[in-house]
């Protein structure tokens, strides 16, 4: 706690952080809450499950409770912006616990659930607010919503937003943001289009990097097992029913593939659950929920869930199909060795699959060993979205909105233009734009200052 209080926290915060069970600030923390505090754009590249809400949100609540003013109507005066709805859960959750016994409030909102409610949540105005992009600018858009009494705006897990297609999302709210502002960006992974859209919405950030690109957790234990894609189901039905006490979660390239494998497990025995773009809200949270409280075993799921749950217990992540971005490879197995613990991920490969394997291998700089089978031949491999009935590029788990018909929301210049997406929260960038994030007429900014250290 007294590492804590060197960053310049206040005795208030420190009860809060008691509270949560902290003792130790993370390398994150410890370098991304004193620059913070005094007010300095951040960029923090860390990986996944190293305390980045932390981060964040410690600072932020103490600049609010320092602050005077109270939020307008249908105002905010901090906007976090993250990809999918369970991450939004997560970090409200986290929020409202430190909040906790101050007068600030924390409101969050996401597409799957009803507007209306949110709506009136928003009429008299929060002091922090937690939002996927596409249900906010539905906000903005009924005037239910208003952005111009902003002045710190996070944006978290910002790779895979610009991977979902987020980028004309995000151009527009970037705008309806005060300029005098301070603007924090946090990302497990530094692609080209991160450092273009920092140079051009944050000033003279300062960059906090504690993990090399595409490191993975330290105690994660890896391997892969070779066989043809038709014998994946068998061989992990049979190894989970060999290890009933473990929780473990599974991921699929595909919905309809997620939910197939899930029933498989269900019928022969395995308290399994699902969670995918073609899941309700409250389909998905009682599927997490369960997992949390033991009543079931394993999650099957997309990449819905690769970043940002924080399921404690989780002992073993495995890929039934690897991902079409080796990235992905990296926040899925994040899942397990969270906060310190031991992990295990499991890689299932068929020989199609090979070339994946492969740039998994170059991105995390090791060679993951082999626990059985035969490594197939380069020429095994199938190029990206032919052969393996997977999603291309992307991977469109749930879509941009992670949920809906049409993987979620509003298709630009599709049919569905101007009405939401059954079951998912509407959008309006789902046009796979990944072009390089910079408004016309930008003033180039200074590079950011860099600081490194070593997880």
């Amino acid at each position: 706690m007294t590492e804590f209080k060197s960053l310049g926290l206040s005795d208030q915060l420190l009860k809060a952080i008691e509270a949560n069970g902290y003792e130790t600030p993370t390398p994150i923390q410890k370098d991304a809450i004193p620059l913070i505090l005094k007010g300095e754009d951040l960029m923090g590249l860390a990986q996944t499950g190293t305390g980045k809400t932390a981060a964040f949100g410690l600072p932020l609540v103490e600049r609010l409770l320092a602050d005077p003013r109270t939020p307008e109507p249908r105002g905010a005066q901090a906007l976090i912006l993250a990809p999918t709805r369970e991450l939004v859960s997560q970090i409200a959750k986290n929020l409202v616990s430190f909040v906790r016994g101050t007068p600030l409030r924390v409101t969050s909102v996401v597409g799957g659930v009803s507007i209306n409610s949110q709506i009136k949540r928003m009429s008299r105005g929060t002091d922090i607010l937690v939002a996927t992009p596409g249900r906010l600018l539905d906000l903005v858009d009924r005037n239910a919503v208003t952005l111009k009494s902003v002045s710190f705006l996070v944006l978290d897990e910002a790779d895979q937003m610009l991977d979902l297609g987020f980028i004309h999302a995000l151009r527009k709210i970037a705008a309806l943001v005060s300029k005098k502002r301070q603007t924090l960006l946090f990302s497990a992974t530094m692609p080209k289009q991160i450092n273009e859209l920092a140079q051009s919405y944050l000033t003279d950030p300062v960059r906090v990097e504690v993990a090399p690109v595409g490191k993975t957790a330290d105690k994660v234990g890896q391997c892969v097992h070779f066989m043809d894609q038709k014998a994946k189901t068998d061989f992990l039905v049979s190894t989970l029913c060999e290890r009933p006490g473990d929780m473990s979660l599974v991921f699929c390239r595909t919905k309809h593939g997620a939910e197939r494998l899930m029933r498989k497990m269900v019928s022969s025995g395995i308290k399994a659950g699902s969670i995918h773009g073609n899941k309700s809200q409250s389909q998905r949270e009682k599927a997490i929920k369960g997992l949390r409280e033991g009543q079931i075993k394993v999650l099957v799921a997309t990449d819905v869930a690769a970043r940002g749950i924080d399921i404690p217990g989780v002992s073993h992540v495995y890929n039934f199909e690897l991902p079409e971005v080796a990235e992905a490879y990296v926040h899925r197995i994040g899942r397990t060795a969270r906060a310190g613990a031991d992990g295990e991920a499991v890689a299932l490969c068929s020989p199609e699959e090979i070339g994946l394997f492969r740039q998994i291998e170059k991105l995390i700089g090791i060679s993951i060993e082999v626990a059985s089978g035969e490594v197939p031949p380069a020429s095994a491999a199938v190029s990206p979205g032919k052969g393996r009935g997977g999603n291309r590029g992307r991977q469109n788990n749930g879509g941009q909105n992670n949920g809906g018909r049409n993987n979620g929301g509003r298709n630009n210049g599709g049919r569905n233009n101007g009405g939401q997406g059954r079951g998912g929260q509407s959008s309006r960038s789902n046009d796979n734009d990944n072009a390089a994030f910079k408004p016309r007429g930008a003033k180039p900014r200074r590079p950011a200052r860099r600081r490194t250290e070593a997880a």
